[in-house]
């Protein structure tokens, strides 16, 4: 999946307005500025067509487990931002392909029903494997 960055977004539009690339960037740095105010003062932020950006609160928990010590702690409830599409842009994105994952083990790929024997495959190459 490709990720398009800030500065993606402002070279597009650059492209496409011819305005100075430094007003640009200011523009951009100022709207993702007034979000964030606006969420920490715990607004609504409604972008008709796009979607909406609000704080949704988290409920903490008594036991909770820090997946990286395993140590057993306890989660207090939170504001996380969250950010719901339009009607329109759900839409616009609903035929995108679907994102094909990679297989982790590649025998996951033949068919069970197959009878062929593994004898029967040629040898291939091993990546990163030193031919004796």
């Amino acid at each position: 999946m490709n990720k398009s960055t800030k500065a993606d977004i402002v070279d597009a539009i650059y492209n496409r307005t011819r305005i100075n690339r430094k007003d640009i960037q200011k523009v951009v740095d100022l709207f993702i500025e007034e979000i964030k105010i606006a969420l920490i003062s715990q607004q609504v932020i409604e972008l008709r067509g796009f979607g909406t950006f609000e704080i949704k609160i988290r409920k903490g928990r008594r036991k909770a487990r820090n997946p990286k010590t395993g140590e057993i702690l306890s989660v207090d409830s939170h504001g996380i931002a969250a950010f719901r599409p339009g009607r329109e842009l759900k839409r616009e994105v609903w035929d995108v392909p679907a994102l094909v994952l990679p297989v982790s083990d590649p025998s996951d790929l033949l068919d069970p029903m197959d009878s062929q024997d593994s004898s029967d495959l040629p040898d291939l190459p091993v990546p990163g494997a030193i031919d004796a």
